[in-house]
């Protein structure tokens, strides 16, 4: 099979890889490890983490465009209630953590649609159930790679790979030079990195499931072969157990050595009321949201501090399958941990009604078709993020570059890492994704589309949400059609002024924003 461009990776940055290649009339193949494409905000069950401006800034057109179209689809198809149908920016869920926490089923309809004219006139490929197994490259280019489409092996050529997996499995499959885990001080300088570099020590993954809460029914699962060796588990933070009401704090400066605990309850109107609720946290649906019931029960997503699964990764570790076992063990276990012990309000034992929801994730069991990834490998690329181009602490100002192709903001946030346990908050400025960053320093035509840009591992805790993600697939997208176009690699547009300003009029174009307005940020 033979293509102009091949992404690899059905996510947020590879459906827009795709989309924004397709638009500039090349051939595509994008293709999808599992059956559903859409990622973090499908696949893996987490809604949509953004910042303070996401409503009028800080994403690109195309991203604002599928924002409006959720909500759309809710006022159109929905009978919802006055106040969420008046609601200026609609939030289904009502989500403390999100602007617009929704049900993934809809985001996979939009992403559908997306895609549906490019298949129509066969400019786009699209296989799912489908994985790289294999690469050919001469000198700096890949020439071609090798997939597995449920057992029937294919070899694609194209002129340039876009590399959209959560992993950054393509990278070592084409021999693209990359970086894993936390580097060192002595390698970046970062105030916060460890002394020793470890590829090991990496953020946790989280296997999110759905459910909701039947409070009349008892929906108990079978108890997990896992349970007892949770249940035991000491927490690497305070005094406490793994599976329990609590998880780490985050103190000011941050506690990176992870020493603290920090207490949580299950809904909102529990005592005591200082409490952060957990049930709220990630809900995708309220029960004032529809009229009549239409919406019998609230739905939320359980993505906690609890089923953080911090005991090793999920790659590249030897026993990779073991710890993909392991990550849906603790998030089963807590589970069955909040229907049968998880003390409550009243003195009493257990929520018996929390029910798991596999219609919503598309499973049998109720978990997400695939786990949450905070943590990919990385390209070592011409030009790498670090913290002091972003933490509050470290500059005055954000950093602002030449070469920018687009905007995110997330502060520096570390989770339990799986060998030293840090974990830490840090307010940063809003940002700017230099072009520096999707260019690989030994491979011409491979380029990152997802979380495997020149970052840092703090660094890279800030770029992993949903609105940068979707910029750095867009970016990657337009990039390769660029250099396709002017027959020339991605340095060569960056390296002559003439050139990159005549790409950044590409971007700008079509709807990206390259700055931010000085005036109106501030760290987060």
């Amino acid at each position: 099979m033979k293509f102009d461009i091949s992404v690899t990776g059905a996510g947020l940055g590879g459906i827009n890889a795709a989309v924004a290649a397709l638009k500039q009339g090349y051939k595509v193949l994008l293709t999808e490890e599992t059956d559903w494409i859409g990622g973090q905000i499908t696949s893996q069950g987490v809604p949509p983490d953004e910042h303070p401006w996401i409503e009028k800034a800080g994403c690109t057109a195309s991203y604002r465009k599928y924002r409006n179209k959720i909500r759309d689809f809710y006022k159109e198809n929905l009978p919802l209630t006055d106040e969420f149908k008046n609601a200026e920016y609609l939030n289904p869920g009502q989500a403390s953590v999100s602007h617009l926490s929704h049900d993934p089923r809809i985001a996979l309809h939009i992403f559908n649609e997306m895609l549906l004219p490019y298949l129509c006139n066969s400019s786009l490929t699209l296989m799912l159930n489908t994985k790289p197994i294999g690469a050919h490259r001469t000198g700096r280019l890949v020439k071609s790679i090798t997939l597995d489409n449920t057992g029937e092996l294919i070899v694609v050529e194209a002129d340039y790979f876009i590399d959209a997996t959560e992993t950054g499995y393509l990278l070592p499959i084409t021999g693209t030079g990359y970086v894993k885990g936390a580097e060192s001080k002595k390698d970046t300088g970062e105030m916060s990195a460890p002394d020793e570099a470890d590829p090991d020590e990496m953020q946790p993954i989280t296997w999110v499931c759905a459910v909701d809460y039947d409070p009349n029914g008892d929906h108990t699962i079978d108890k997990p072969a896992e349970y007892d060796f949770y249940k035991k588990l000491d927490a690497p933070f305070g005094d406490c157990k793994v599976i329990s009401w609590y998880g780490p704090e985050f103190g000011d400066p941050p506690d990176f050595l992870g020493n603290k605990k920090r207490k949580f309850k299950m809904f909102d109107g529990d005592e005591p009321k200082e409490l952060f609720p957990l049930w709220s946290y990630r809900r995708i649906a309220c029960k004032d949201m529809c009229k009549d019931g239409f919406i019998p029960t609230e739905i939320t997503f359980i993505n906690w501090p609890q089923n953080d699964y911090f005991l090793d990764n999920i790659y590249e570790t030897g026993d990779d399958e073991r710890n993909i076992y392991m990550a849906k063990q603790l998030t089963l276990s807590l589970i069955y941990w909040l229907q049968t012990e998880a003390e409550r309000p009243d003195g009493g034992k257990g929520y018996k009604g929390v029910r798991m929801r596999g219609d919503i994730t598309g499973t049998e069991d109720g978990l997400a078709k695939a786990p949450y990834i905070r943590e990919s490998r990385r390209i070592k690329a011409e030009f790498t993020m670090l913290q002091q181009h972003i933490a509050a602490e470290l500059t005055d100002k954000p950093t602002e570059y030449f070469d920018s192709v687009g905007v995110g903001c997330y502060r520096i946030d570390l989770h339990l890492t799986t060998r030293k346990r840090r974990h830490f908050f840090q307010k940063s400025w809003p940002f700017e994704l230099p072009l520096g960053s999707f260019i690989s320093t030994d491979t011409d035509n491979v380029i990152p589309g997802c979380k495997n840009i020149g970052t840092t591992q703090l660094t890279n805790g800030c770029c992993r949400v949903h609105p940068s993600e979707w910029n750095i697939g867009e970016a990657a997208g337009h990039i390769a059609s660029f250099a396709l176009k002017k027959k020339i690699p991605p340095t060569k547009i960056r390296n002559n002024p003439e050139m990159l300003k005549e790409f950044l009029d590409v971007l700008v174009n079509n709807g990206f924003q390259l700055h931010w307005d000085k005036d109106l940020i501030y760290p987060v």
